[in-house]
């Protein structure tokens, strides 16, 4: 039985899928890594946890797999995109914690770039924002705070990348040190145009060390890059053959494959993206352009992109922070316990706001309390407030495109809530359908890397093992809807400038 381990690391967890060829899952493992927050507005996690977690849940998947008689033929990474990392290359340890894409400490670095001018040129060349969201500034902050960083970077000492380039380079003892097209598209380092790290970023952001000396090497998103060292539990020679940040991946793996396709991801964040085709999409309403992936020898392909920063994790909020649930599961029973929010409204906006209003000094804000307001209706706020920054992005890639989307594809722990899919659909105005695998962050990653190695022919052999699980259709009026999106509008705009 010819199989593809697919490692999916993302914020919270690192997780292990081998595939079949259908796309059905022949094994699968888990694991939580440890969240740390030394300050406010820094989030930060331990690289070398995060690979004995990865290693240790890929060995588990791939001895499951073998006891049902699988052949492994390649390796496919997905991984949470911006998060950061430097580390030595002679001893292969990282000198400081991994950055977390949700870390705001380079906020006030990201607003002297925007008085020096530099918004436009940044835009052009990377299709992004400026923002703290985003590795190049995580980078610049890592080499002028980690004593000796720069000099050692400088001397070819020290090895920057994404956790895609550190799992890589940990799977091949060192010997390779690359990232993928879409990982780096997320860096503001690299030119979205030329696919190549652009020396004028670099200046700008005072990195001073190119390919080679400190940055991976890019390579493509489907192709043979490398093999696995022998490891524990992991044997040598797996073909390392796919590797796609993880909402590209899940585009992928969704078989949005063409231009006006679109995937809303509901995990720690919210991520929509939008197939844009051969071409980048300039966006007029704050959405990202991105590259979405390059296979083989074709031209790269392209996205816009929506980003909400707290989904899930406001759940886990409720959970670890306030104690509110034990349980994540129990969010949709307690929700569903009450018919409304009774005028609660909460905007989550613990790490700023994201598309498209890209407000780094907004803060978490619940508003409409009452001594009547009880922990049923914060929760179904919660699950709300998710819909409704989903809205904001999908509003805002229609205006940009012109185009009537007549259904979104989900995907992400969160799709899997019933109360939440439909209040999504009711916002929207158009069905919101789930696909029978929902991992589909993993299955992307399966996907490209198998068809590096010949287990897929094509896209469209990928496309057309797509099947549906679910389908919710609106039925809230359009009166309503825009009712309730004004009173959320109303809340955002309590939430924004706070900081």
């Amino acid at each position: 039985m010819k199989a593809i381990l697919a490692l999916d690391l993302g914020t919270t967890s690192a997780r292990a899928i081998v595939f079949n060829q259908a796309g059905g899952i022949i094994s699968q493992s888990q694991q939580e890594f440890t969240q740390y927050y030394p300050r406010a507005g820094w989030v930060e996690h331990d690289a070398n946890e995060i690979w004995q977690t990865q290693r240790q849940v890929a060995a588990e998947a791939l001895q499951l797999a073998h006891q049902q008689g699988a052949t492994v033929l390649g390796l496919g990474i997905t991984n949470q995109r911006e998060t950061s990392v430097l580390w030595n290359r002679m001893t292969g340890e990282p000198i400081a914690r991994a950055i977390v894409w949700q870390d705001r400490r380079t906020s006030e670095y990201c607003q002297s770039l925007v008085k020096a001018g530099h918004t436009n040129l940044i835009r052009d060349k990377t299709g992004l924002v400026i923002d703290a969201y985003f590795s190049g500034t995580k980078l610049n902050w890592l080499l002028n705070h980690v004593p000796n960083a720069r000099e050692l970077a400088e001397r070819g000492e020290l090895a920057f990348g994404t956790m895609d380039s550190w799992l890589i380079y940990k799977l091949t003892q060192g010997e390779v040190h690359a990232t993928d097209v879409s990982n780096a598209s997320r860096t503001m380092l690299f030119n979205i145009h030329t696919l190549k790290w652009d020396q004028t970023l670099l200046s700008i952001l005072e990195i001073g060390c190119d390919e080679g000396k400190l940055l991976p090497k890019i390579v493509g998103s489907s192709g043979v890059i490398g093999e696995t060292a022998c490891l524990d539990g992991i044997p040598a020679g797996i073909p390392i053959a796919g590797i796609a940040g993880d909402q590209q991946a899940a585009l992928f793996g969704q078989g949005c494959h063409t231009s006006g396709m679109a995937k809303n991801t509901y995990g720690t964040g919210c991520f929509m993206l939008m197939h844009t085709g051969y071409k980048p999409s300039v966006s007029k309403h704050q959405l990202l352009t991105t590259v979405a992936w390059k296979l083989g020898d074709e031209k790269a392909e392209y996205a816009l992109e929506g980003s909400v920063f707290i989904a899930g994790a406001a759940v886990q909020w409720l959970r670890d922070g306030l104690g509110l649930i034990q349980h994540a599961s129990e969010m949709t029973a307690l929700a569903a316990s009450v018919a409304d929010t009774d005028g609660v409204a909460f905007v989550p906006a613990f790490a700023g706001l994201g598309t498209p209003y890209w407000d780094a000094s907004a803060r978490g804000t619940i508003l409409g309390l009452t001594r009547g307001t009880t922990r049923a209706h914060i929760a179904r706020a919660t699950l709300e407030a998710i819909a409704f920054q989903s809205a904001d992005v999908f509003n805002a890639m229609r205006a940009d495109t012109g185009l009537d989307l007549t259904t979104l594809r989900v995907d992400g722990g969160a799709s899997a809530n019933p109360l939440l899919m439909q209040f999504q659909a009711d916002i929207l105005g158009i069905p919101v359908v789930a696909p029978e695998v929902t991992e589909t962050t993993a299955l992307g990653a399966a996907y490209l890397a198998g068809l590096a190695v010949g287990i897929w022919g094509s896209k469209a052999d990928i496309a057309n093992q797509w099947r549906m699980s679910r389908w919710w259709e609106p039925n809230m009026s359009r009166d309503e809807a825009k009712n309730r999106m004004a009173r959320w509008h109303k809340a955002v705009e309590h939430a924004r400038g706070w900081a």
